[in-house]
């Protein structure tokens, strides 16, 4: 067969793949199991392949990309717009994917290693322990109140209650201290682990972001300014522009959203403490204030800071080390083109 291009549908048992000529002519409709990939794309030339950037598509990627082939990844909803409208289903999944794989002004997504998926898997189970430790200190709260021992919000409050069930402050049923100690327990046990992911996680610069970024972002010369790289994460706002009239909205959030998650908490940090404030642009960040809601300042200095990140990797420095201000206005001079 004479194969010039191949749009690959994965999934978890069956795969399907269109395949077309130098010509654009169908040469091959094909529904394949898991375990026949590696040996259907061993026994054709190099050709193009292109894949939904979604579950193990990485894995694949690489899989089949040591056979020889040019392997691309795409965003699905980049893929969407070639889906033949009143036929959803893989066959015509695979074909809207061979079609937008040979676009020439397609996005493609940088095929992760297996050290950079490593270090998200790591983020992701933090992620979840994270959410696992809110929900048992909730639990720890709303069991204690059923007993008039009411307390706000916060860590440090339920730290307040734990002391208290420890020091045996409180006439409580046996029953009771079971479930509230059996709570505690998980709640110390989660702590462990989450201290233990960021002790493997940051190799000494700090912040958790800074990993994060590195291992979802292995080529940040993929973006041509801070400015692209800010709205790939969907921190841009919104255009509906016609006429000459500009109308801006809220921000797209498109892109990986748990980095514009970490990168949304980091710049609320920065707006809330004055030291951290002047590093970014104090007055910036103060006039600002006057006239927008927090959230909104929070989303716009994220989006100085996403700016800012892709400085440092362009600039071939280490997030935390290089000079804060030396990167802001490397990013600055970039996004305006100088």
């Amino acid at each position: 067969m004479n194969i010039a291009t191949i749009g690959l549908d994965i999934s978890k048992f069956a795969f399907h793949l269109h395949a077309v000529d130098d010509e654009g002519r169908v040469v091959c409709r094909q529904r394949l199991r898991r375990g026949e990939i590696i040996a259907f794309f061993s026994s054709l030339s190099s050709c193009l392949v292109g894949i939904e950037a979604c579950a193990s598509a990485h894995h694949w990627a690489r899989e089949i990309q040591q056979l020889g082939h040019d392997v691309r990844l795409m965003p699905p909803a980049y893929v969407k717009p070639y889906v033949r409208r009143g036929a959803k289903n893989d066959a015509t999944d695979a074909a809207a994917i061979c079609e937008a794989v040979a676009r020439p002004n397609m996005r493609f997504v940088p095929i992760k290693s297996v050290e950079n998926q490593g270090f998200l898997m790591l983020h992701r189970a933090r992620g979840l322990l994270v959410r696992q430790r809110a929900m048992t200190s909730c639990a720890i709260r709303a069991h204690f109140a059923e007993f008039g021992v009411i307390v706000g919000q916060g860590r440090q409050r339920v730290d307040g209650l734990v002391q208290m069930l420890d020091d045996d402050q409180l006439s409580l049923p046996t029953t009771a201290r079971m479930a509230l100690a059996a709570l505690v327990n998980q709640m110390k046990e989660v702590d462990r682990q989450i201290e233990a992911i960021e002790r493997a996680s940051i190799p000494g610069v700090g912040p958790v972001t800074a990993t994060a970024l590195a291992a979802t972002v292995p080529d940040p010369t993929m973006f041509r300014s801070g400015r692209e790289f800010a709205a790939w994460l969907g921190l841009t706002p919104r255009q509906n522009s016609t006429g000459g009239k500009d109308r801006l909205g809220r921000i797209t959030k498109h892109g990986d959203s748990y980095l514009r998650h970490l990168l949304v908490i980091g710049a609320r940090n920065v707006f809330r403490f004055p030291k951290a404030r002047s590093r970014v642009g104090g007055g910036w960040i103060e006039a600002l204030l006057e006239r927008r809601r927090p959230m909104v300042v929070a989303i716009a200095v994220a989006n100085k800071l996403a700016r800012i990140v892709w400085a440092m990797m362009t600039l071939g420095s280490i997030i935390g080390r290089h000079p804060l201000r030396e990167a802001a206005d490397a990013a600055n001079l970039r996004c305006e083109g100088k």
